[in-house]
C-alpha cells in the first residue's frame, strides 16, 4: 500500500479502532474520515477526527441507521458530509485528472463478461484493493 502513498492502514482486527488509529497516526490528528461501511463504527469514527475535522460517506453496507451522540459534533465541531457521486462537473474534473494521469485509479482485477461469477466470488471474498471491472468478451 505504501507505493500508492498510505502512511497508515488500520483495520478491524486489530482491537479498538480509536486505540489503533491514534497509534497508526503517531499521536496526530486526524482531519478526514472517509466512510463507505457506516453502521456500528460510525461514533467511534468520529471520536478519532480532530476538533473541525470532516466525516465523509457514500456508503451504509455495515447498515443505514447510525447512533448519533450530537454532542460528539458539536463540541468538536464536525463537519457531516454525504456523497452520492457529486455533480457532472466534479465527475468531468475527475475523468480530466484520469485521462491526465495525474491520479490512476485501483484496479484489484479484471474479468471477461463470461467470468462474471468469479468477478462475484472474488468481491465477495474481498481480497483485493481497489476496484473489479468487467468487460465484454472479445469475439
Amino acid at each position: 500500500m505504501h507505493e500508492i502513498g498510505v502512511e497508515a492502514v488500520v483495520t478491524r482486527g486489530k482491537g479498538e479502532l480509536v486505540e489503533a488509529a491514534h497509534s497508526a497516526s503517531r499521536g496526530q490528528p486526524i482531519d478526514v474520515v472517509a466512510d463507505l461501511v457506516g453502521g456500528p463504527l460510525f461514533n467511534d469514527l468520529l471520536k478519532i477526527l480532530r476538533p473541525e475535522g470532516r466525516y465523509t460517506t457514500a456508503g451504509a453496507i455495515a447498515g443505514p441507521v447510525i447512533r448519533l451522540d450530537l454532542r460528539t459534533m458539536y463540541l468538536k465541531q464536525l463537519q457531516l458530509h454525504g456523497s452520492s457521486q457529486g455533480s457532472r462537473a466534479d465527475f468531468r474534473r475527475l475523468v480530466g485528472y484520469i485521462e491526465s494521469r495525474k491520479i490512476r485509479p485501483l484496479v484489484g482485477g479484471v474479468y471477461s463478461l463470461s467470468e462474471f461469477h468469479r468477478a462475484q466470488t472474488d468481491f465477495m471474498a474481498k481480497n483485493f484493493v481497489g476496484k473489479l471491472v468487467v468487460v465484454p468478451d472479445q469475439r
